[in-house]
């Protein structure tokens, strides 16, 4: 038996066993990435499509994807690839492509206007060894890492990768205890300390997607917004009012098909709202 320490469920695996994210295997006696290079998803995108809007604004970034997930949203916007039956499938079909093809091939995009790349898509951080190889050698080739994440992971993941990343956007899916563990099967504490310290590091945006009758309250919103107001950087002054925030409009999606759309009013309502304390709040999908 091997445990995983990934992320706050310590999967204990014995040798060939996959952790509960899909990604993770037990192989001669120790737990890693079974997804490692295993590309399933690969795009130049906007970089405001991350979304990042305070980061290189106008510029464009090659994104690049795998499978599996250590969160069970049931709203997921990329469950093909993330924890449907057909994401735990993809084991035996992604491409498997090097960091050194990877980086050649976000260096080549570079005449199309690429900054370097985003690891997103799936949860990125369960195969972050891959980010870590791979993003060192971006930074040789004088590009930029990009991290989307759910922020679920134990800081000393964040510390492996904090060398080679240069701005993240994190997902703050809410404020309750509850919605994190009935409704995503996270953990709200280890997401709160992950952001705290990424600030910390580098350049931070977050995204809260608002969910009909689960996280949309006003009062939630306030919450949520006092806390990133009152983050520090390494210096440990108080930078939150500078940190963006992205409010998104849920779609209904995946297992997640017994409400509608959220209004867009309720949208730029709760930005109102955020505004009372933070500096550049986003709305999307409006």
């Amino acid at each position: 038996m091997a445990e995983c320490g990934v992320c706050f469920r310590h999967c204990n695996l014995s040798e060939g066993q996959t952790g509960f994210c899909g990604a993770r295997i037990c192989r001669d006696g120790a737990v890693t990435a079974d997804n490692y290079g295993r590309v399933t998803s690969l795009a130049l995108d906007p970089i405001e499509k991350k979304p990042l809007r305070r980061f290189h604004p106008g510029s464009r970034i090659l994104s690049v994807g795998s499978y599996g997930c250590n969160l069970r949203c049931p709203f997921c916007q990329n469950a093909e690839i993330s924890w449907s039956e057909e994401a735990f499938r993809l084991r035996e079909s992604a491409e498997y492509v090097t960091p050194e093809e990877l980086a050649h091939t976000a260096a080549y995009y570079r005449r199309e206007g690429n900054i370097g790349l985003a690891f997103t898509y799936n949860e990125p951080l369960i195969g972050y060894e891959y980010i870590r190889d791979t993003g060192r050698l971006i930074h040789e080739a004088g590009m930029v890492n990009v991290l989307v994440s759910n922020a679920t992971a134990e800081l000393s993941v964040l510390e492996e990768l904090a060398p080679v990343i240069d701005a993240m956007n994190l997902d703050l899916k809410g404020f309750t205890k509850h919605y994190y563990t009935d409704v995503l099967g996270g953990d709200l504490d280890m997401t709160l300390a992950f952001i705290r310290r990424a600030v910390r590091i580098c350049h931070v945006e977050l995204t809260t997607l608002i969910i009909p009758g689960e996280n949309d309250s006003e009062e939630e919103m306030e919450e949520l917004c006092r806390f990133i107001r009152n983050l520090k950087n390494k210096a440990g002054d108080t930078i939150g009012t500078e940190v963006p925030l992205h409010i998104s409009r849920f779609f209904p999606r995946f297992h997640m098909t017994d409400r509608g759309a959220t209004e867009v009013a309720k949208i730029y309502r709760l930005a109102e709202v955020a505004r009372r304390h933070l500096k550049y709040v986003y709305t999307g999908n409006c």
